[in-house]
């Protein structure tokens, strides 16, 4: 790879980065104060009912998750790209299973996607640093 296309690459991965810090923590913030939307309606009832606790206090745990992840992405880039990539994916069967939005898990799927890109981005920029 030329150094003009390495240089885009990175360009590329930083954006990427950002992305995959401040959009996890957003979220995960969110699920504290339900700002953007009320995050328990995304919780398939029938997982709802399982639970030991309330559908909104489990919610602020998975917000603490994202969070984390987030966070993550931010130190330790490839790593939590990867964990990013992972936990979209989760999300995204976990709708699909009960077809509960499933218009939504499409989307995670797709920044599943480019969250596990973010993660090989990293590893080949790593490569030449």
């Amino acid at each position: 790879m030329n150094t003009q296309n390495f240089t885009e690459v990175k360009k590329i991965r930083q954006i990427l980065k950002i992305v995959f810090v401040v959009v996890p923590i957003v979220a995960g913030l969110d699920k504290f104060t339900n700002i953007l939307t009320d995050w328990s309606g995304y919780l398939s009832p029938a997982i709802a009912d399982m639970l030991p606790l309330s559908a909104s206090a489990f919610m602020m745990a998975v917000g603490v998750i994202e969070i984390t992840a987030g966070i993550i992405v931010l130190f330790q880039t490839r790593l939590g790209a990867y964990i990013v990539s992972a936990w979209l994916v989760l999300i995204a069967l976990s709708l699909l299973a009960s077809w509960h939005h499933a218009d939504v898990a499409v989307r995670d799927l797709v920044m599943a996607i480019t969250a596990f890109t973010l993660g090989k981005l990293t590893e080949i920029t790593a490569d030449k640093n």
